[in-house]
């Protein structure tokens, strides 16, 4: 649009001066002046409230940057622990500890053993050419304490590598890879540590051979005096065994033996092999562990057969099998918990990460050290949070030099010029501001000793800038070292010892809340309570706070039942500013309001531009035009008075 004006009026100029010398009248400084004293003193206006607004948006925008500045950096010193207390270890390399968020551990004293710690079972199979070389197709079952799980082997990944994808992929809990070394390649496996965690691999009844190689803790009838026995099932006749076909083999005789739905326990599976004809005896012995079958000849020996399940036999089916694969792959590790002794009892967990042992603090066990008796203690951040503090005095007066800047009510620009701030008497940041302020007086921790930063030394002079009395601040963190610490960390604690609190930092808003009547999960019972004066709903053994309570958001969990217990939320001095900032920027907050006002403001002036230059050209091409029609009646009427001149000469000649 302004290539087109531009041209425009360069064509009209071109025009008018043309004309010009014809009438004598300069009509293209006339158009240009009549123009300019129609339109500059309105362009002027639009102009100079166009760099009000943007020196608006840009104050504002430094406003918004530097409470970002402020609340991050508070944040970041939080998040990271900087101003927690933090328990010690001595001796980092068997055992390490960190604070949970909002604990309070400054009384933190504990000594520990590290006797074991958790470990994965690993297996490693023999060496293959390479991962591409095939190795079988069928099921490889993997099995552990949680269940088994069947993966298909076939001709789209019966490779070594196409094996451990399909491991992988599959959901057992196991990870699967190959590695190559200059002997060849070779596929390890690997579980999760804990001894509950240890598996089995083995293929399913039916698979080729090849598979085998990939054995590990194979199940099956096993050798017990003169017998074969099976594994112990909970029961004779309900326990299934596994349908489908078994081929039954004594000497050169064989027998397919049919399980169905019919016969499908070990009661079903003596009377197969009883009525096979091959000379075994087969009976069910019951104890207290539960029922196994038992296999016999009446030789006084153990008997010589094989039992084989069908490639259509259901993959428990393969806890019957005899003799059993032997292993093709190696244990390189043997899955075990980690045993901990504190207090003189021992402690076992599946994770090295251990988070339930001491309230407040997870522990991560590095190497086992059992003739090592390892102190924990607790390092209080005295310096960091002086220096916090100091910090927020020094970043809560830049932030207010910034407002007092934009907001002053007389200020000189670069020309010298005076004028008053781009945000002056501005009611959204005088909010802003009246927030901010408050800051110091707000409470931020309500577990006894100082509550307010005014009271560990933060005081607001009369210029409404912020000093920090250090001597204050020295003697209420040492007598008072666990309050002063909660001002700056978000905390949520319970009055009783069997309530644990589970939500996440932050879920529920800061404050109070009653717990009354809870009971505790047992065996015959579900956890059930009041909080906050609204029935809790149970899920999963924890106890959500309804949302319809002041405490939504809060979870619990029960270890005995609790008449009556308080929870108490605090969200410090970083939750404050964080929960300000967001609702000055909040959509329909005053930040969020005034700048969208601004936004609108600048597109609107540069819509008013827009429509004055447009009506600006407009004027001039009219004007131009009318121009151009008297130019040219001018011109006509001097070509009449010079012919009429012509003619009256002519005439006063042949007079005379």
């Amino acid at each position: 649009m302004t290539t087109t004006s531009s041209t425009a009026a360069s064509s009209g100029s071109s025009i008018l001066t043309a004309l010009s010398a014809n009438n004598g009248i300069d009509t293209s400084a006339l158009v240009t002046s009549l123009v300019s004293a129609t339109y500059d003193t309105k362009t002027a206006a639009i102009t100079t409230k166009e760099t009000t607004n943007t020196a608006k948006i840009s104050s504002l925008a430094t406003l918004s940057n530097g409470i970002d500045a402020f609340a991050t950096a508070l944040t970041s010193l939080i998040s990271g622990g900087t101003l927690a207390t933090q328990p010690s270890s001595s001796n980092s390399s068997v055992l390490t500890a960190t604070a949970k968020s909002g604990a309070q551990i400054g009384s933190l004293s504990a000594q520990l053993v590290v006797r074991q710690v958790a470990q994965a079972q690993s297996l490693v199979s023999g060496y293959y050419a390479s991962s591409a070389t095939a190795v079988g197709t069928g099921k490889l079952t993997i099995a552990s304490s949680g269940g088994s799980l069947d993966i298909t082997i076939d001709s789209s990944n019966n490779t070594l590598a196409g094996i451990a994808r399909a491991i992988n992929a599959s959901g057992a809990g196991v990870t699967a890879a190959v590695v190559t070394d200059a002997n060849g390649a070779r596929l390890t496996l690997k579980g999760p540590t804990g001894a509950a965690n240890a598996f089995t691999i083995t293929p399913a009844p039916g698979s080729d051979s090849g598979l085998s190689a990939l054995a590990y803790g194979a199940s099956g009838m096993s050798v017990s005096g003169s017998a074969v026995v099976s594994p112990t099932l909970s029961d004779a006749m309900t326990a299934a065994v596994g349908q489908g076909s078994y081929t039954l083999t004594v000497g050169g005789s064989s027998q397919t033996l049919t399980i169905d739905s019919s016969n499908d326990n070990l009661t079903g599976m003596a009377d197969a092999i009883n009525g096979a004809g091959l000379g075994l005896t087969a009976t069910i012995v019951t104890d207290s562990s539960g029922s196994r079958l038992s296999i016999t000849d009446g030789s006084g020996n153990a008997p010589s057969f094989t039992l084989a399940p069908g490639s259509d036999a259901q993959s428990t089916a393969a806890r019957f099998t005899y003799p059993v694969t032997a292993n093709g792959m190696t244990q390189a590790q043997a899955a075990q918990d980690a045993i901990v002794r504190i207090d003189g009892v021992d402690i076992t967990r599946s994770s090295n990460t251990i988070d339930d042992l001491i309230d407040g603090v997870t522990l991560k066990l590095a190497s086992a050290s059992p003739n090592e008796t390892i102190s924990l203690g607790a390092t209080r951040p005295t310096d960091a949070i002086k220096q916090a503090v100091s910090d927020y005095v020094a970043a809560y007066n830049e932030l207010k030099a910034q407002i007092d800047t934009a907001t002053a009510s007389s200020t000189t620009d670069a020309d010298g010029n005076v004028t008053t701030g781009p945000l002056y008497n501005n009611s959204a940041i005088r909010q802003m501001m009246k927030q901010l302020s408050q800051l110091t007086s707000t409470v931020l921790n309500t577990s006894g000793g100082p509550r307010t930063l005014a009271e560990i030394g933060v005081k607001t002079n009369r210029d409404g800038t912020l000093s920090l009395d250090s001597t204050v601040l020295a003697n209420q963190f040492a007598t008072y070292p666990d309050a002063v610490e909660a001002m700056f960390n978000p905390t949520q604690h319970s009055s009783s010892s069997l309530i644990k609190i589970t939500s996440a930092m932050g879920a529920a808003k800061p404050g109070t809340y009653q717990l009354s009547d809870i009971v505790a999960q047992t065996s015959t019972t579900s956890l059930s309570g009041t909080i906050a004066g609204v029935a809790g709903i149970t899920t999963g053994g924890s106890l959500f706070a309804s949302s319809s309570s002041k405490a939504s958001g809060l979870v619990i969990q029960a270890d005995g039942d609790v008449a009556s217990a308080t929870i108490t939320v605090d969200i410090g001095l970083g939750g404050a500013l964080q929960a300000i900032r967001d609702s000055l920027r909040a959509s329909g907050g005053v930040l969020d309001t005034l700048s969208t006002s601004l936004t609108t403001e600048k597109n609107d002036l540069a819509d008013q531009l827009t429509n004055l230059t447009t009506a600006s050209e407009t004027y001039r091409d009219r004007l131009t035009t009318q121009f151009s029609a008297m130019s040219t009646r001018v011109a006509a009427y001097k070509a009449t008075q010079s012919y009429l001149e012509q003619q009256i000469a002519v005439w006063t000649k042949s007079d005379s």
